[in-house]
């Protein structure tokens, strides 16, 4: 499945691309996230999802590649649930260019999920991805207001601990509108077919349905 997101956040595109350089400072952003670990290119995290009462915790492992020039970057994402067969993986594709408001963010995804997220169809997943984007984006924008960390995480070290579980992030009011619009016609369905039902009955037996 192919998912194309983009924001804009108020920083030159250098003080953009420096920011998104710093994976330890960026990644927390995104709800749900925990990043465990960052050893250079290659980083480990958890991230913690629910749907009403149904939590789901994933933890995997990523890496990363950038094209400076192009002000651009690859992360390579995968995982599996902690409690749970289902699966996750993704490429994730970032490019960033200058715009009137700052900085333009383009965001392409192919994510490839299995276990019980895999019942959400395209739409539904389009819909939570541009809301979970949109709060990533008010966070980098707080971010970018706030001083950068002047000494980096060293290699192996952590960065969360893992006992901490990641606020989970609530896809579930996230995916209500839609599951709401694709209910309506259903419903709206059954509505008539009741409808039909009784008017078809009152003419058989002679009734007014109108008056049941």
């Amino acid at each position: 499945m192919r998912l194309d997101h983009s924001f804009t956040v108020p920083a030159t595109p250098d003080e953009a691309w420096r920011l998104f350089l710093d994976l330890g400072r960026v990644a927390p952003c995104m709800p749900g996230a925990v990043l465990d670990t960052l050893d250079a290119d290659a980083f480990t995290g958890r991230v913690r999802v629910k749907v009403g009462a149904v939590q789901m915790s994933y933890a995997g492992e990523g890496r990363v590649t950038r094209d400076e020039d192009a002000r651009s970057m690859v992360l390579d994402l995968t995982g599996s649930e902690t409690r749970g067969a289902g699966t996750a993986s993704a490429t994730v594709t970032a490019s960033l260019a200058a715009d009137p408001a700052g900085t333009r963010v383009r965001v392409s995804t192919d994510l490839d999920v299995t276990g019980r997220p895999a019942q959400f169809g395209r739409g539904i997943m389009t819909e939570v991805g541009d809301r979970l984007v949109r709060q990533f984006a008010d966070r980098l924008e707080e971010l970018l207001r706030e001083p950068a960390v002047a000494a980096p995480a060293a290699p192996h070290s952590p960065l969360s601990s893992p006992d901490r579980e990641p606020e989970a992030a609530d896809l579930g009011a996230a995916a209500l509108p839609v599951l709401l619009r694709k209910a309506a016609v259903p419903a709206v369905a059954v509505l008539v077919t009741i409808a039909v039902l009784r008017v078809v009955r009152g003419r058989v037996f002679g009734k007014n349905p109108l008056q049941e």
